[in-house]
């Protein structure tokens, strides 16, 4: 197990639910809330694990192998990125879900998501493959995949300080 497999296996996952959600009538509002529900909250949950495991992990690695500028702006865009992501989906549900409005929303989401997701997976993902050893990668990976379970029905979206949050860890 590796978690930077896991992490590309949520980014599928996340991508998919998007997809389902553009393929159901904007008229069926009880289907659409429903995935947006699961969507939304597996959104915040894997970035929150993402933040409790992999970013803090990143950043050993990195600053490790001497890159600490480049793994600490990675790691600020990535939780610059989440708080727009959280942001996005506070903003659906502002909107009614099916009307105009909301699908603009969720398409801005998505827009942000996606951007952090390939942002993700072409620097920090790499570079972590790249550093750490498979033992330490398969550790994180049963870590991410607890908090990530036991936390299924969801966390409380909580946006952070980027430069406040790489200095802490």
């Amino acid at each position: 197990m590796d978690i930077t497999q896991l992490i590309l296996d949520d980014h599928h996952e996340q991508r998919r639910l998007f997809a389902i959600i553009e393929q159901i009538d904007p008229g069926d509002a009880t289907s659409l809330a429903s995935v947006w529900k699961r969507l939304a909250t597996f959104l915040e949950v894997h970035a929150e694990t993402e933040e409790k495991i992999f970013y803090p992990a990143l950043l050993r690695v990195g600053r490790r192998d001497g890159d600490r500028e480049s793994v600490e702006e990675e790691t600020f865009d990535a939780i610059k990125d989440h708080n727009e992501i959280r942001d996005a989906v506070a903003a659906v549900g502002r909107e009614e879900v099916g009307s105009k409005g909301w699908l603009e929303a969720v398409a801005a989401a998505n827009k942000a998501n996606g951007d952090h997701m390939a942002e993700e997976e072409r620097e920090g993902l790499t570079d972590f493959r790249r550093h750490a050893s498979l033992d330490l990668r398969h550790d994180l990976a049963v870590k991410f995949a607890t908090y990530e379970t036991a936390h299924v029905d969801g966390v409380e979206p909580v946006d952070k300080d980027p430069k406040q949050w790489v200095a802490s860890h």
